[in-house]
């Protein structure tokens, strides 16, 4: 009898297999311009389909895996039809109903497909806002059947709630998740076992170190291949070398113990978390195939002892800073190339500043609300090196309030709208020296208070936070901010 890998229901009647197929690696092997031929790399899927692999993820920048994967799609119209997971990463700029729906459309047109079964979003700067409104009109596609599900990738648990707390039916997220990077088991785990929101893992195997080839190996020198550049950057980060080789000799007495491969044991350990509905392994198609290998993870569990072991070693490593998706929107920059932030500065922001009539070298931001020009403000003003930003409440659009339930939820989208702000006048979050908060619920101070602390923890500017009897609407939170540009130190 042929095994195939154990299924997860995503949502009601979409299931995928636990081992994604992942496709990412076409976009490395066309970088010399020779583009994969459709027809053999759909070969090479149905293999993988044949042995019960049959959810394959890409994405529209993954050079030609959605054409790939649209042949393979075209063979299987009558029946067992694979499942395929693709993502749409536009850059920053006004998300209307006319740009999804022309980035869907061509998501299906490079498939040949007349449903995604899951689209991922992912967006680069959330400080422009338009990532929620794209969000919603992916669910107003999927309403009229051209989406299955939606999901996002390399989405921080901040934004993740703001999302849903804000009504987008997301099923998953897309994030790295590994032995050495383990920042999902923090507050993006937590939120997934509150919401029902499910993590498929990429990055599993760190681009391959974590395999018994690298065990007791000197450090690697002259990489060129994007994988590893990129995951040599998160055991860097991790400890470095020699804690890498902590974690892998501990993982390579594990896999002897049970007689499987590192990379089956590293990847055991990831399934096992509660959040975790499948792990991504990537495919060289025409090259290795390690269906076979990966059949053996299914044939194992990890016991306390190993899992005692784990956490011994992990304690030799140092945790990656910050959360699932910084690395492409801050320091550092965890990615195959390195430093984004010239990539950021390049991208359309959400405001920009006009000088102020009546002051000589004064600088404002408007965010072109109707009650700017009602009752006579700016979002935010600069004299000199001095910045005022306006009190800001969660409001998208005109008048509508974002995640009206949910105070948290509306700090983040606020905090995001100030730094917007900042940013158009030439100041970071580095430069907030005072914020002050205004909430309507005692209860909520909790929730506030670490959303604020996301943004702030090391910055750590002066903060008032008062409770008040009402806000206008649906407004739970408003937050208003001084910043303060330059060095200087008074001792």
């Amino acid at each position: 009898m042929t095994l195939s890998p154990p299924r997860t229901e995503l949502s009601p009647g979409f299931e995928i297999s636990q081992i994604l197929t992942g496709l990412w690696q076409i976009a490395d092997m066309e970088k010399d311009g020779t583009l994969v031929d459709p027809d053999r790399g759909a070969d090479d899927l149905e293999t993988y389909l044949n042995a019960g692999f049959s959810t394959f993820d890409m994405a529209d920048h993954y050079g030609s895996a959605e054409l790939v994967a649209g042949r393979l799609l075209s063979r299987h119209m009558g029946g067992g039809r694979p499942q395929i997971l693709t993502k749409w990463c536009p850059p920053p700029g006004p998300m209307t109903a006319d740009v999804v729906r022309a980035g869907v459309e061509e998501r299906l047109d490079r498939l040949g497909a007349e449903r995604i079964d899951l689209l991922q979003f992912h967006w680069w700067s959330f400080e422009h806002p338009a990532w929620l409104d794209a969000l919603h009109e992916m669910a107003r596609l999927q309403d009229e059947g051209l989406i299955g599900a939606i999901g996002v990738t390399n989405f921080d648990a901040d934004h993740l709630r703001v999302a849903l707390s804000d009504g987008v039916p997301i099923v998953s997220n897309q994030v790295s998740f590994s032995v050495i990077d383990r920042r999902a088991l923090g507050p993006l785990s937590g939120l997934c076992a509150k919401t029902g929101t499910r993590l498929l893992a990429y990055g599993t195997l760190c681009g391959g170190f974590l395999s018994n080839r690298w065990l007791g190996k000197p450090e690697p020198v002259d990489l060129t291949d994007w994988s590893k550049m990129k995951y040599r950057r998160f055991i860097d980060a991790a400890g470095g070398w020699s804690a890498f080789q902590t974690v892998l000799a501990t993982i390579g007495r594990i896999a002897d113990k049970h007689d499987v491969s590192i990379a089956n044991v590293a990847t055991r350990w990831v399934l096992d978390q509660s959040a975790v509905a499948g792990v991504i392994v990537g495919a060289r198609l025409g090259e290795n195939q390690h269906t076979s290998d990966n059949m053996k993870l299914f044939g194992f569990s990890l016991d306390d002892e190993d899992h005692g072991l784990l956490d011994e070693a992990f304690s030799a490593t140092m945790p990656v800073p910050g959360d699932c998706g910084d690395e492409y929107r801050r320091p550092p920059f965890l990615t195959a190339s390195g430093d984004l932030s010239h990539h950021l500065d390049e991208m359309p922001k959400a405001f920009s500043s006009s000088a102020t009539p009546h002051r000589t070298g004064g600088r404002r931001v408007l965010s072109g609300t109707d009650w700017e020009d009602i009752a006579g403000y700016c979002r935010a003003h600069r004299i000199g090196d001095r910045i005022l930003v306006s009190g800001t409440t969660a409001t998208a659009g005109q008048a509508r309030a974002v995640a009206p339930d949910d105070a948290g939820a509306q700090t983040t989208y606020i905090l995001d709208k100030i730094l917007a702000a900042l940013t158009a006048l030439g100041a970071s979050a580095q430069d907030v020296i005072r914020t002050r908060i205004y909430i309507v619920d005692e209860a909520d101070v909790w929730d506030v208070s670490r959303a604020h602390g996301r943004f702030f923890s090391d910055i750590k500017p002066a903060n008032t936070l008062i409770v008040v009897a009402g806000l206008i609407g649906d407004h739970r939170v408003e937050i208003e901010a001084e910043a303060l540009l330059g060095d200087d130190d008074n001792g």
